[in-house]
């Protein structure tokens, strides 16, 4: 009884507040329309208000007066319940249709293997009968997997109706590599299907040419997609030139279109290429969008015009853009690149980059794949980029930079430029464009209306066992080790102020320091936009409150090693620190392709006459040389360390037309003072010594690696009583890699006056954002803040007692300027094998990370 009464009371008071929104007959009213309009407004600006905000509402809004603060709560906790729904069930609903395109491209390639497998089985019994047959003409009659592409010289290209039949053969056989098992397919290394990634990629075997596949989800149109697709300069970096000769209307409603490409040369010893191809766009019965393409051969070989002297001719198999509509929007694409990139008009060590079928594949298929889910993910809002830059605007940056670095190695005639002054024999060739011209057209005061010109110098050489991702974030990273600021102020002080002061510029001090401002990056990363500031501060008295930094615009991309065959470049060019959408830019920068090894060829000997910019240049790598590359069985050596690539480098300079052969000279001793640079730190970097599956290699007088790396987990265990690395058997090899690997940041300096580190494991390296080869230039101060200094020298003393220390959580600096923190830093003295010997310092960051 006292329990009922109890309940009865409970139930009385809480529902006191719930009748006052009752009506007559006991229902409960429903907000007026007007009264959720109200509600909505307040959410739009604050979807969680507090306490007070809710008062005030009541307050000003007469039509809320009857409803309790208590009740807008639920409303607004209901309202932001509903909106968190709605997101993830949009979430789901994307993810869901992702999956179900991966899906379905996952069984068509399942179907198109089985198919695969079955044409096989056949042939390897055919080839089984032929064995037992004495007859040689039937052992040549073996099939053939690969679909051959039919000349069509006795096809006159002017006439339609041979054109249409060109066409609907190109698209068949285009169709039988798309989907079928025209060409052998096998995975491209490195990749790694799933929701996730940007597509499935294949590279072809045992075909004749190079040819790549890639097939992709994108929430784009078919029409949009095939739009940007066709618009091949605006997103292949490689293209110069795209021309349509000819256009005319085929069978329902597909276009032929007769179409002229020009292509730059990826390195200065080569050639440049270009294609005379037709290009056939139509719809499939199952209304997929299909764009294919051809080389056209005979009399309508296409322009042979002077600015077509040179290139070389290349021919493109069937290959194009097959683009179905998918349900819920978007659309699955395949796309085939297939070419023959007539490699024996290249040196012999520069081949692998036309035979590569991975070359192909990086430089051309994944780049158009990436290209249109980076257009999709703009259109739809999900790429946010910093300093109020639109995308389009600095892709178009990105754009302009590479195709100015592009035009400085080609040099092309029709383009203005000329050879200076060689003989054939130069290493660094001097080219000069005295037509460039630059405007500004949102600030005319920011045109440079040159009396001279633009004076490139370049260079090429080969390098040995260094990986390109790793040289190009060194360089990236470490511009103090290889650039001369004076050089880059004159080069920036010309292009700001339209003066040609070289060699009487202003005296400044530059202290060597950058600070790396980022823009933007694509999906993957794979290449980022970026502005660096060089720090300089004037000599002179008068100026002394005059800003000297020089500001560069760069890209960086390629710094993946795991990115199978990808280029790797660091371009920039000296801007305006107020960044005009539009403004002038002279690119300079390097780039460096790695070629699939080939034992026995090591320096390029060229004996083309034709043209100056194929002869010599790669003479460079006999000072790079590590040892012979046929010292080695394939077996004993990882196939990293048998790596070669190749470097291009290109700077260019504007100049006036009195000053032209100083500025040549200054030039040509700048390069050359910038490849001994990377000579330097490309030995340095070289992976050959050290094993490469561990990764660590120290700095010349520390001890092996492997020493070293017992030293600290003996002396870490000898001091603090604790294990460092909790695997019970550790080896000596094992040490280094589980210390290599560690979760911790474990840095070691030396016992110097000025302590420097010497050592860092891969978490210290990624902590500090730098390479093993530039750690000597830090030294321990320069790494912690204000209160992370004064605690260091306060405990010190301890530390070199005792044998070890402890610090409190606090904040460091990496080397690119940003600030990490971490809970507890760890010090001890790392102790020789005799254990009386204290040869350096450990410390150990744990729970470090990016503030």
């Amino acid at each position: 009884m006292a329990m009922a009464v109890a309940q009865h009371r409970v139930s009385t008071s809480g529902s006191s507040s719930i009748n006052k929104h009752l009506d007559a007959s006991g229902k409960y009213v429903r907000y007026t329309a007007e009264q959720v309009e109200a509600l909505e407004r307040v959410y739009a600006e604050c979807p969680k208000p507090s306490s007070l905000r809710r008062q005030q509402l009541i307050r000003e809004c007469p039509i809320l007066s009857n409803i309790e603060p208590k009740q807008i709560k639920v409303w607004f906790q209901n309202r932001r319940c509903r909106e968190k729904q709605r997101k993830e069930s949009s979430r789901l609903q994307t993810v869901n249709r992702k999956l179900s395109a991966m899906n379905k491209l996952l069984m068509e390639e399942n179907d198109r293997l089985q198919k695969q497998v079955s044409q096989l089985v056949c042939e390897n019994g055919y080839m089984r009968q032929q064995l037992h047959t004495v007859n040689a003409s039937a052992t040549d009659a073996s099939c053939d997997s690969v679909v051959t592409t039919p000349q069509h010289s006795l096809r006159d290209p002017n006439n339609p109706a041979g054109l249409l039949s060109i066409a609907e053969e190109t698209l068949a056989e285009f169709l039988s590599k798309a989907t079928g098992t025209a060409v052998d397919w096998v995975q491209m290394p490195g990749m790694k299907p799933g929701p996730d990634s940007v597509g499935i990629f294949a590279i072809s075997q045992s075909c004749s040419g190079v040819a790549a596949r890639a097939c992709g989800l994108v929430s784009l149109e078919p029409t949009k997609i095939a739009e940007i697709l066709k618009d091949r300069p605006s997103w292949l970096r490689d293209c110069r030139n795209l021309e349509v000769f000819t256009m005319f209307r085929a069978g329902s409603g597909g276009t032929i279109e007769l179409v002229y490409t020009q292509m730059f040369a990826p390195t200065t010893p080569a050639p440049a290429r270009d294609f005379w191809t037709l290009r056939y766009t139509t719809t499939l019965e199952n209304g997929s969008f299909v764009v294919c393409e051809r080389s056209l051969s005979g009399s309508g070989a296409g322009p042979s015009t002077a600015a077509a002297a040179q290139f070389v001719r290349a021919e493109v198999l069937p290959s194009g853009y097959l683009i179905r509509p998918c349900e819920g929007g978007g659309s699955i694409i395949h796309i085939v690149d297939h070419l023959n990139l007539e490699a024996w008009n290249v040196p012999e060590v520069l081949r692998p980059l036309y035979e590569s079928s991975k070359v192909i594949a990086q430089k051309m298929t994944i780049a158009a794949l990436r290209y249109v889910k980076q257009i999709a993910q703009e259109t739809s809002g999900e790429v946010v980029y910093s300093m109020g830059r639109q995308p389009a605007v600095l892709r178009t940056f990105s754009q302009r930079l590479s195709r100015g670095f592009n035009d400085a190695i080609n040099g092309f005639n029709d383009d203005g430029w000329s050879i200076m002054n060689c003989d054939g024999n130069e290493d660094v060739i001097i080219a000069i464009n005295s037509s460039k011209s630059f405007s500004c057209t949102s600030n005319p005061n920011n045109a440079l209306p040159f009396v001279g010109g633009v004076l490139c110098a370049k260079a090429s050489m080969l390098l040995q066992n260094v990986p390109p991702a790793v040289l190009v974030r060194f360089l990236r990273e470490h511009r103090s080790e290889w650039a001369d600021f004076n050089v880059d102020a004159y080069t920036a002080a010309s292009l700001k102020a339209g003066t040609y002061a070289y060699p009487g510029m202003r005296p400044t001090r530059f202290t060597g320091s950058q600070i790396i401002m980022p823009l933007g990056h694509t999906i993957e990363h794979e290449e980022i936009l970026e502005v660096i500031r060089l720090e300089g501060h004037s000599l002179v008295q008068e100026d002394a409150f005059v800003s000297r930094d020089i500001h560069l615009l760069q890209i960086c991309s390629g710094i993946d090693e795991n990115a199978v065959g990808a280029c790797s470049e660091l371009v920039f060019a000296p801007i305006d620190e107020m960044f005009p959408d539009d403004a002038p830019l002279i690119p300079s920068g390097f780039r460096i392709i790695p070629l699939e090894s080939k034992p026995g060829v090591i320096i390029i000997q060229s004996d083309t006459k034709d043209s100056l910019t194929t002869n010599r240049t790669l003479d460079l790598t006999s000072s790079l040389e590590v040892g012979p590359a046929t010292n080695h069985s394939s077996g004993d050596v990882p196939s990293s360390q048998n790596s070669r690539s190749v470097l291009t480098i290109a700077f260019q300079f504007p100049f006036d037309s009195s000053l032209q052969d100083n500025v040549a000279t200054m030039a040509r001793q700048y390069v050359r003072s910038v490849i001994s640079s990377v000579q330097r730190v490309a030995m340095a970097i070289s992976p050959s010594g050290l094993s490469m599956a561990v990764g660590p290699k120290l700095s010349p007088g520390s001890p092996e690696a492997l020493t070293l790396a017992q030293w600290i987990y003996q002396s870490y265990s000898y001091h603090i009583g604790a294990e460092l690395l909790r695997s019970e058997s550790l080896g000596s090899d094992s040490i280094l890699k589980n210390l290599w690997q560690h979760q911790d940041a474990i840095l070691c300096c030396s016992l110097k006056s000025l302590p420097v580190f010497i050592f860092a494991n891969q978490a210290g390296l990624d902590m500090l954002e730098m390479t093993l080869v530039s750690l000597q230039d830090i030294t321990l101060d320069k790494i912690f803040d204000e209160p992370g200094r004064k605690a260091l020298c306060s405990d010190f003393a301890k530390l070199m007692q005792q044998g070890y220390a402890y610090f409190p959580a606090g904040i460091c600096m990496s080397t690119m300027g940003r600030h990490v923190s971490y809970e507890q830093a760890v010090a001890w003295k790392v102790l020789e094998a005799d254990e009386s010997t204290v040869h350096c310092l450990a410390f150990s960051f744990v729970n470090w990370s990016f503030v």
